[in-house]
């Protein structure tokens, strides 16, 4: 099969590998759409992921496909299936996995990640993983599921009530999935977005306001919610400065490991805020997949870009500078 291989830090092949072996759980997927998510580009330009990452590795853990074989010990899927893939495998023995955090696993495992994932014709998932799809959504639309399911996880690290003032910093596909959510609580949501051509799409998604960056000095009181989308030292410290007395603030933009912010905590202490993060996606792949069969979350408007394989180094490459809100590489 035909695969993308990272073979080190920024050195991306289209290689030939074997289809992959098939375990008694698992079964053998062949992929229709796999999304680029911000987590692949910190793996390629030598970060960790979601887990540490050995190369070579096939990228990809937003993913939705056909299964082509089960294995032997399968019973819940069959030949044909379409299905969404949640790539984060637990150990189900550690204290947090046993404490009802498995995302916290200090055995964590990921297809995409820890082993090969969507950017290859063919990928091996354990059936536990696989949720079916229903058949009014589209392969690329399973893809998305994943990254939705990780903003439900971060939705629910903030109490939201109707009136309540919302600012979103980033207006990529994250910051306008969370938007979509922030609206269902009847909250008033501004986006704050520098690339101004991104604006109109918050707006058609249901943002009360759209500003650039810089604007945000004109909103003296602050917001009683904030969400960081973006993960740069800047709109991070940012997202402090603009929450109101007795506001939250969710950081849940991934930054590099190595950078640091400077945080006022007579800040913190004098407006009593809580600050809180959020980490991949526990369990969360069935309601993401309702939202969007519901039509209460929109993915389709969000999908900006589309690649074939065959582009991926390139691509990778080069995505800092192509001003994606989201891209996907479509299977055969």
């Amino acid at each position: 099969m035909k695969a993308a291989v990272l073979v080190d830090k920024m050195n991306m092949e289209i290689q030939e590998l074997p289809v992959p072996a098939l375990a008694d759980h698992e079964v053998i997927v062949k992929v229709k759409a796999c999304g680029i998510c911000g987590t692949d580009q910190h793996i390629y330009h030598g970060q960790p992921g979601s887990a540490e990452v050995q190369y070579p590795i096939v990228l990809g853990h937003e993913l939705a496909g056909e299964v082509v074989k089960v294995g032997t010990k399968v019973t819940t899927l069959k030949q044909g299936d379409r299905v969404s893939i949640d790539p984060n495998m637990y150990c189900g023995e550690c204290g947090y996995c046993r404490g009802g955090r498995p995302h916290l696993c200090e055995d964590l495992q990921a297809v995409g990640v820890t082993r090969n994932g969507g950017m290859g014709e063919y990928c091996a998932v354990p059936s536990a993983n696989c949720y079916l799809l229903p058949d009014k959504l589209s392969y690329e639309e399973g893809a998305m599921i994943e990254p939705l399911g990780c903003v439900l996880h971060g939705i629910s690290q903030v109490k939201f009530w109707p009136g309540a003032s919302v600012l979103i910093i980033g207006g990529g596909y994250i910051g306008l999935m969370m938007l979509q959510m922030a609206k269902m609580y009847g909250t008033k949501v501004t986006v704050s977005e520098p690339d101004q051509k991104k604006h109109a799409v918050a707006i058609e998604l249901g943002a009360n306001n759209t500003v650039t960056p810089g604007e945000l000095e004109n909103f003296s009181s602050g917001f009683d919610i904030v969400i960081e989308c973006v993960g740069r030292k800047d709109s991070m410290t940012q997202a402090v400065q603009m929450a109101r007395k007795g506001g939250s603030v969710l950081l849940f933009g991934v930054s590099a490991p190595d950078i640091k912010i400077e945080v006022n905590p007579y800040e913190i202490f004098s407006k009593e805020l809580t600050i809180k993060g959020s980490f991949i996606n526990p369990h969360t792949h069935e309601q993401a997949i309702a939202l969007v069969e519901q039509g209460k979350v929109q993915i389709k408007p969000l999908l900006s870009n589309r690649f074939t394989m065959d582009e991926l180094p390139v691509i990778m490459k080069e995505y800092p500078r192509l001003n994606v809100v989201k891209g996907i590489v479509v299977g055969k």
